[in-house]
């Protein structure tokens, strides 16, 4: 039975150790990082033993591939790529541009991602930005009007789709107003529900989206006691009910110090809030063993969700090669 868990590896190929601890757990998908790319052939080799060990080629093999400063597969061995910032630059003079912009960055991404066995992108992010928060969100983010963001979001899934790679929507319900890294300590959200409306809506307009990955906030308005990936209230009544949203969801990386206890603890409190996986990126045995005693087999509707969102075409259609990509993102950006 499939497990209700994403991991990490701890290096550039999967140790026997990994293998034997993959095989029993049977997880949900696998989560690539800066230590796990070293190069083109090193990472498919990687990807390719991931499907050899999972017996088929539909293996979720997930990375958080956005541009800017949050990117794994990096120069010189693979190119830099803009980050969300400049799409909204693009955006103020040109919306159209803007969007064919980031419709062909990340088929891109996606073309390059393909080349090396990745099949999903965390990716687009749809935070709104909010002046004065954490710079977490920053520069990544698409923009402070959310109509704007799930435009430029929906852009980035069609691209994306056109690489074969499958996009995954975040931080739902909305990071944009944390005031502290959610990396290290738990931000609390004191907004008001009309401004809290304002982060939902592109999450409500992106709906439909096949993959989507809660926030480590918590926020006061829906749930004092909880972050979003470990209260029922915001999975249920605002991600399900409110938002609509339909797709599989994992949590955010719970290695994250803003959740509390060991890593089967916060792990085992995401599931049972409505997450259908907890995401455990350190690549640690130690805490993956934890993370692996501590969740259940995914519930029949998260096998569904899953099912649904990889039965996407993983196969890039020929639209366009990389290069024409790159040079068309590139034309359009000048203009800004």
């Amino acid at each position: 039975m499939t497990q209700a868990a994403i991991y990490g590896l701890a290096g550039v190929e999967m140790s026997a150790d990994e293998a034997d601890f993959f095989s029993d757990a049977r997880p949900a998908g696998y989560i690539l990082f800066r230590r796990n790319c070293d190069s083109r052939e090193q990472l498919r080799r990687l990807t390719d033993s991931l499907r050899d060990l999972e017996d088929h080629d539909g293996v979720p093999i997930l990375i958080d591939q956005e541009g800017g400063r949050v990117a794994r597969m990096r120069p010189p061995e693979w190119p830099a790529f803009p980050s969300g910032e400049m799409f909204d630059r693009l955006y103020q003079i040109a919306p159209s541009s803007a969007i064919e912009a980031a419709r062909v960055n990340a088929r891109a991404l996606g073309l390059m991602l393909h080349e090396v066995g990745v099949n999903i992108d965390c990716l687009p992010m749809l935070d709104v930005r909010q002046p004065g928060a954490t710079d977490i969100v920053g520069d990544r983010a698409l923009g402070s009007e959310p109509m704007q963001v799930a435009a430029l979001g929906r852009a980035i899934l069609d691209g994306l789709a056109s690489a074969g790679v499958l996009g995954v929507i975040k931080h739902i319900p909305g990071h944009g107003r944390a005031l502290v890294d959610s990396h290290d300590e738990l931000p609390i959200v004191e907004a008001s529900e009309a401004e809290l409306a304002i982060d939902l809506e592109p999450f409500e307009r992106l709906r439909d989206a096949a993959m989507g990955m809660t926030s480590h906030l918590l926020y006061m308005q829906w749930d004092a006691e909880r972050p979003a990936s470990q209260s029922p209230i915001v999975i249920h009544d605002i991600i399900r009910q409110r938002i609509g949203f339909e797709g599989f969801l994992m949590s955010d990386d719970i290695g994250m110090e803003a959740l509390g206890g060991d890593h089967g603890t916060r792990a085992a409190a995401c599931v049972a809030a409505g997450c259908d996986v907890a995401l455990h990126c350190d690549g640690k045995l130690e805490n993956m063993l934890l993370v692996a005693k501590a969740v259940p087999p995914l519930s029949p509707e998260a096998e569904g969700r899953l099912a649904r969102a990889m039965a996407m075409r993983f196969t890039p259609d020929d639209e366009m090669e990389f290069a024409e990509a790159v040079a068309k993102r590139d034309a359009l950006l000048a203009l800004a």
